[in-house]
């Protein structure tokens, strides 16, 4: 390459090309869209020297913003409660879907084959206004950040219906398994909320909270009369009990979009030690999902009882699950466990 005249970036392109790695690293960064959106709103006002910033996505009626959020300062709002949109600004770009540039104030759509949202940022007065290069910079920005912002909505929609299969799924379920083997529906909570004490993704935490749902699918294949005994179960009886998680894999592996899920449902029941089932794996060999499960799934088992088994008190369950940190429970888990715990009101299962 022959660089003799080669001239290095001005600053302002230096701005944008740095501008257009930002927006790429926070599209990979989340999965979530609030996240994003709320995340996004406060990179752009920082990108242009912004005093206020804020983004709402619209429904396909163009009346209602379903997801709002502005950062002004240090202060930072979203809601995705449906509210029927009354900013002037907005509505004239709903209507005109053009971009606004007036002195302090920089307004554009946000279209992806149509448009569904708006982004509005303010400098403070006595600031510079914006600039042509300004608008330039936002165009570039929104037409990063709507690939990722319709991906998250597309995503959002198909979670929705997985969700919905997967609560049916539950239901039928519950018809089959006897109510004490059932977990209460603070289950899912506690289990996520021990991912995000131990910072996992947002993926992550959607396979915990999908497994946290299915994990004892392969119970619906276990004898009644095993699933409602209530003296000690024998040897061979417990064996049964033993295949329900590979049971339930096995159930629930056709479905693709599952496919994350099945890993934390195989190995659930597995130990840190080694010593669990059904393939005695130990420590980082088992799935963080499964280990995560594995102390939430032996808290509710103690709290709430089994036909075979009564139930302890809160606190000797907490006890108990201190005691096998290192054994049969992931330390790290426990140690996460162990802050959620006291952060909820655990009365919820005395109920």
């Amino acid at each position: 390459m022959n660089t003799k005249n080669y001239l290095p970036p001005t600053k302002r392109y230096r701005q944008l090309i740095s501008s257009i790695h930002s927006i790429y690293r926070l599209l990979n960064s989340t999965y979530d869209l609030k996240d994003l959106v709320s995340r996004l709103t406060k990179l752009v006002a920082q990108i242009l020297n912004a005093d206020y910033c804020r983004i709402i996505m619209i429904d396909p009626a163009k009346k209602y913003s379903v997801l709002k959020c502005f950062v002004s300062g240090r202060k930072r709002f979203i809601s995705d409660k449906k509210a029927r949109i009354t900013n002037r600004i907005e509505n004239r770009i709903l209507r005109t879907s053009s971009v606004i540039r007036q002195g302090n104030l920089l307004a554009a759509p946000l279209i992806s084959d149509d448009l569904i949202g708006v982004i509005t940022i303010r400098r403070a007065k006595g600031d510079s206004p914006f600039e042509r290069f300004d608008q330039d910079i936002l165009m570039t920005l929104v037409e990063q950040s709507i690939i990722g912002i319709k991906n998250l909505q597309l995503s959002e929609e198909q979670q929705k219906i997985v969700l919905g299969s997967i609560k049916a799924l539950v239901t039928l379920l519950d018809t089959r398994v006897p109510q004490e083997y059932t977990h209460s529906p603070y289950f899912s909570r506690l289990v996520e909320a021990i991912g995000r004490q131990m910072h996992l993704e947002g993926k992550q935490i959607q396979s915990l909270k999908y497994a946290s749902l299915l994990h004892d699918t392969g119970k619906v294949d276990i004898p009644m009369e095993i699933l409602t005994k209530t003296t000690k179960l024998t040897r061979g009886e417990y064996n049964i009990i033993k295949k329900h998680p590979m049971k339930g894999a096995q159930i629930l592996r056709p479905l693709q979009i599952l496919k994350p899920v099945i890993p934390i449902i195989m190995h659930h029941h597995e130990r840190y030690d080694g010593m669990g089932y059904p393939s005695r794996l130990k420590k980082g060999q088992i799935p963080q999902g499964a280990r995560i499960m594995a102390a939430a799934d032996a808290f509710e088992a103690m709290v709430y009882g089994r036909p075979y088994r009564e139930r302890k008190d809160i606190d000797a369950a907490i006890k108990e699950i201190k005691k096998k940190s290192g054994t049969q429970f992931d330390p790290k888990v426990v140690e996460a466990f162990l802050k959620i715990i006291k952060k909820i009101n655990t009365k919820i299962y005395l109920k």
